[in-house]
């Protein structure tokens, strides 16, 4: 898919990164354990947990706690020049800029998405790749086995954040939101399902969206990992971690990636993601809108009935 060269320049004004999202939680020790069984980096800080990947010190996620499951907020990354290009959007579409949070610093740009969804725009180093992920090759053969045995299965560790899914209640006004204000690109729109990327050089999509008439939320976060063998071996590492619910392994068609989602303790997901498309800085991706029953996934098992259920907007 595409069409155009790779050697035009982005716009101005458009962000590169998913930098991190925040939720709240009603146990912290819970979102720890699973987490830690996923392979991650958490560490406790001033107001909870952070999320990295193991070797990095980039904070993919923060949780806080609090009585009920909540999206607080989503943070993306700029380039310096391109802040005040998207405040000027916020202006035109008479968006209020929001004072930061208690305990934020100033100097980034604080607003809500058409959903209430509070988003962050800041300077920060770019964290999405700059190319397609690099994959480990099996083992050749060597007239050795090539497995090891169960005892001796090696540890998953995810090498980043590749994107995240969240829900929202009109699909089309946040597609029009997040192009116009923050410069992504649509990269396939299959009605209740769309996915955008970043114009610097990201993955298919550095967020999606599913639609949900009951409100915005948070579904999935998605984590690299460096092979589609790392994708079953931690579907199998979170089973003996306690957490066997999910829907894996199988093939995404749009994003073309291999897939393993674990069930989180409050009904969203993480996600094990292998090989997703990648599309090149500058450029011009076609994009396609085919019906959803022809592009959710290419092989794998039925997903669970409530995959797409939001619960974080149902009655208490």
């Amino acid at each position: 898919m595409g069409s155009a060269s790779i050697d035009q320049a982005p716009p101005a004004g458009a962000v590169h990164s998913l930098d991190h999202f925040a939720l709240s939680v009603p146990d912290l020790g819970l979102a720890r354990q699973f987490y830690e069984s996923f392979g991650l980096d958490v560490r406790v800080a001033d107001r909870g947990l952070e999320l990295r990947t193991f070797g990095g010190e980039h904070v993919w996620a923060r949780i806080a706690e609090a009585p009920r499951k909540k999206l607080e907020y989503i943070c993306f990354g700029a380039f310096a020049p391109d802040l005040p290009v998207i405040a000027a959007r916020l202006r035109e579409l008479d968006t209020p800029q929001l004072p930061p949070p208690d305990g934020e610093p100033d100097g980034a740009l604080w607003f809500r998405d058409p959903a209430g969804i509070l988003l962050q725009v800041r300077t920060a180093p770019k964290s999405s790749p700059d190319e397609k992920r690099p994959a480990v090759p099996p083992p050749p053969f060597n007239h050795e086995r090539a497995s090891p045995y169960r005892d001796a299965r090696p540890d998953v560790r995810p090498i980043g954040l590749s994107h995240a899914l969240f829900f929202q209640p009109d699909m089309r006004r946040a597609i029009e939101f997040y192009t116009a204000v923050l410069g992504l690109k649509l990269s396939d729109d299959a009605g209740p399902v769309a996915f955008l990327h970043g114009v610097h050089g990201s993955e298919h999509h550095l967020i999606a969206f599913a639609h949900n008439e009951a409100g915005p939320g948070y579904h999935h976060s998605a984590w690299a990992v460096r092979s589609i063998e790392e994708v079953g071996l931690g579907a199998a590492q979170m089973e003996d971690a306690g957490y066997a619910r999910g829907w894996g392994l199988g093939r995404h068609v749009l994003g073309s990636n291999y897939f393993h989602y674990v069930r989180d303790p409050w009904g969203s997901y993480a996600e094990y993601s292998f090989d997703i498309d990648y599309i090149p800085r500058g450029y011009d991706w076609v994009g396609g809108h085919p019906d959803p029953e022809n592009s959710f996934y290419l092989w794998g098992p039925n997903p669970p009935e409530d995959f797409t259920r939001n619960y974080e907007a149902e009655p208490a």
